[in-house]
């Protein structure tokens, strides 16, 4: 059996072709009206912890020419201490630009300090010495003329990253700063923990505070495993910190490696 063809009316097809041209022509004219009238044209630009001098080149722009997208990407190059620009239209004629800042898990010394996120990217920082965050060392001659903004995919960095992530998930070490990491040698990498020794003091007398280092040779393999084992290590010889020398990590077992005891 032959299957009947619908035909519709061309008096019907002509009519919808007519009704959406004329859409079409309102639609256009209304966006012609809204991308030319000067009253979306933006007069003022407003800013959460940015500068408004720094895009003024955007006033007088009609707020619908716009293209946020590009413009957030144009904009990002000249701040690498944000990881997003956002910008959003504020009608009739105000833009507001705000910014996502990275956050830095590590500080990494190579021809001038570099601040660290957890995505691999550098940016500049103030005062790095002040920041109680991990100083990277070993670096120099992996990253030459290193640019902020710019995530860099490289072994080592991607070793910080999971390193640091590892050790913020440690319950046993969530009472310790990690000083340094040590990359200068990739078979002997070792990290330093700084912690706190309190000595009391006779009855009345306030007691005192020192601070101590502890080194742990890590080396870069299997990062999740040898985080677990020094955190097992730490939970049993948190008592006996200020007499370990370092503790080494790279073989099957942990060696753990007692400062000389001088006796007379």
């Amino acid at each position: 059996m032959k299957k009947e063809k619908i035909k519709l009316p061309s008096r019907l097809i002509a009519t919808v072709v007519l009704i959406l041209l004329a859409l079409g022509f309102i639609l256009g004219y209304i966006w012609l009206s809204l991308t030319t009238s000067d009253y979306f044209k933006i007069k003022s630009i407003v800013t959460k912890d940015l500068s408004p001098d720094d895009f003024s080149y955007l006033l007088g722009k009609n707020i619908f020419s716009v293209d946020l997208k590009n413009e957030s990407r144009h904009i990002l190059q000249f701040y690498p201490e944000s990881s997003k620009i956002n910008l959003v239209r504020v009608l009739p004629d105000r833009l507001f630009v705000g910014s996502l800042k990275r956050k830095p898990i590590a500080i990494v010394k190579l021809n001038r300090y570099f601040a660290l996120d957890n995505n691999g990217t550098f940016f500049y920082t103030s005062k790095p010495e002040e920041q109680q965050l991990p100083l990277v060392l070993g670096l120099a001659t992996k990253i030459s003329s290193p640019l902020p903004g710019r995530r860099y995919n490289i072994r080592e960095i991607a070793y910080v990253t999971n390193l640091l992530k590892e050790i913020k998930k440690s319950r046993e070490l969530k009472d310790y700063i990690i000083k340094e990491i040590d990359l200068t040698s990739p078979n002997d990498v070792s990290i330093s923990i700084l912690y706190f020794l309190e000595t009391p003091g006779p009855e009345g007398v306030k007691g005192t505070v020192a601070p101590l280092s502890l080194e742990v040779k890590i080396g870069q393999d299997n990062v999740k495993g040898k985080i677990a084992i020094l955190s097992s290590v730490i939970a049993q010889t948190r008592n006996d910190l200020a007499s370990i020398k370092y503790i080494d990590l790279r073989f099957k077992d942990p060696v753990i490696k007692f400062k000389d005891v001088k006796t007379r």
